[in-house]
């Protein structure tokens, strides 16, 4: 058990120390050339807040906006990262296992897109990707102070608040459907699905999946009954707009982040319960919740008629649509298994004609798995699963260690992994994962986790393997 323990710590780079890697790094000396400079400056006192100012006006917008003004924003995270990076003091540069993980994966990226057989395509699909890569490396160093971060959720949950107060609006007062959601064929052909300001139900659904979770986690995290019942509030508008989406893939997110949320609850809470309720209180709590989902499919006819057709197969008109695409980008990935055509839209777009079915072309692959398989092969893949299992491994860790401080912060980083997970589940049969909307929020966690970075001298050697004892 010892030799899998130590196996396992080395994959996830558990004990992976920062400091050693940045002695070497010809990059790491470029932190800090600035910062006396940044002592005399009254502007770069308040760089963190003004890094949160930032993160708050492209999260503000993001969902009332075009993607060119959230490329901007991006430009502008970018630029003021670099700029507190050459101000940070070098012992304070943020670097975990996350950050390497991410490094690498650019690097497949990178590769792919000099090997693409579309490569100026690529090469506007790589750019896209550094400046999210960039993103995630901004917002892991301003979220690593806890006001800055309790704030931030603060804010952002307000503001999604207002998307789907929006989103109920449409279904009490009726949309008209900006293109073919619902199949004209099927019993769900007069159906309203509700979108927002996203314009799309089933990016709105990939939208509110990181709301729902940070809603629930502010349930137990905030103080007072004023804010609680805030936070309850929150809860329910965003579970009820995300299920009026009727987005197949976005309840199967939901259950997936439904069901991790009570977990890591049940986990955080076990040490409070009854030798009986240890036991029990997970196979009781997992069960029940599954039993009410059941429930409300089977009492509400929408409900049951939408996922029926989960398992209608080819006769339902977006089932089948979907596994055209899937099976001529199998056809894809045969051809290039290894490192793909490259990375973004812009490069799936030129190839994918190649192979499509007549009258099914498509932006994307309909999966992020099938997607990540295209654009960078077998090694992208392989790669990006590392990246999530060390991020796991590490919220896992964080996760144990304010657990045993009691430190409220516990139920944000529940929240983030569970975000993941939901998002993740979502992304097996859909691809608004590329949205700029939602691979905003996808990278917000990725950078949440990694603001909880434990340096291994202060992890008590805790790890994924360990998360039952």
């Amino acid at each position: 058990m010892t030799t899998i323990s130590s196996v396992w710590q080395q994959f996830t780079l558990a004990h992976l120390v920062p400091a050693r890697w940045r002695a070497g790094s010809l990059l790491y000396h470029c932190s800090g050339s600035l910062r006396n400079w940044r002592q005399g400056s009254w502007l770069m006192q308040w760089a963190e807040p003004l890094g949160l100012l930032l993160m708050c006006i492209l999260f503000g917008l993001g969902p009332f906006v075009g993607t060119a003004l959230i490329g901007v924003m991006l430009l502008a995270c970018a630029g003021f990262w670099g700029l507190i990076t050459l101000c940070d003091d070098p012992s304070a540069t943020a670097f975990t296992p996350i950050h390497l993980l991410v490094l690498l994966y650019w690097g497949v990226a990178t590769v792919a897109t000099a090997f693409s057989p579309v490569k100026e395509a690529a090469l506007t699909g790589l750019i896209k990707l550094t400046l999210y890569l960039l993103l995630f490396v901004f917002m892991a160093r301003i979220l690593r102070s806890p006001r800055l971060r309790s704030w931030f959720i603060t804010f952002y949950l307000h503001v999604v608040l207002v998307v789907s107060v929006y989103g109920l609006r449409q279904w009490f007062f009726g949309v008209d459907a900006l293109a073919t959601w619902v199949d004209p064929t099927s019993a769900q052909s007069d159906l309203t699905r509700v979108y927002s300001y996203l314009g799309n139900p089933n990016l709105l659904a990939g939208y509110l999946l990181p709301a729902i979770a940070f809603s629930l986690g502010a349930v137990f995290a905030w103080q007072g009954w004023l804010p609680k019942a805030l936070a309850v509030t929150m809860v329910l508008v965003n579970s009820a707009c995300l299920v009026l989406t009727f987005s197949r893939g976005g309840w199967l997110g939901f259950i997936g982040l439904s069901f991790s949320f009570g977990i890591l609850l049940l986990y955080w809470m076990s040490r409070y319960f009854s030798p009986f309720w240890q036991r029990w209180a997970l196979p009781v709590g997992v069960g029940g919740l599954a039993a009410a989902m059941v429930v409300a499919i089977l009492i509400l006819p929408p409900l049951r008629d939408r996922a029926a057709s989960m398992f209608a197969g080819r006769s339902d008109s977006s089932n089948n649509f979907r596994i055209n695409v899937w099976t001529a980008v199998l056809k894809m990935i045969r051809d290039r298994p290894i490192l793909g055509i490259g990375p973004g839209n812009n490069a799936f777009n030129k190839v994918y004609p190649l192979y499509m079915q007549p009258r099914f072309s498509a932006l994307s692959a309909y999966s992020v798995v099938l997607e990540i398989l295209v654009e960078t092969g077998i090694i992208g893949l392989t790669t990006f699963l590392w990246l999530l299992t060390v991020t796991f491994n590490q919220a896992v860790i964080g996760l144990r260690h304010l657990r045993a401080t009691n430190n409220p912060q516990g139920f944000w980083l529940i929240a983030a992994t569970v975000s993941l997970v939901g998002m993740l589940t979502h992304g097996l049969v859909d691809t608004v994962w590329y949205r700029p909307q939602v691979n905003t929020l996808w990278w917000l966690m990725m950078a949440m986790i990694a603001s909880f970075y434990q340096r291994p001298e202060d992890q008590g050697l805790g790890t994924l393997m360990e998360l039952d004892r």
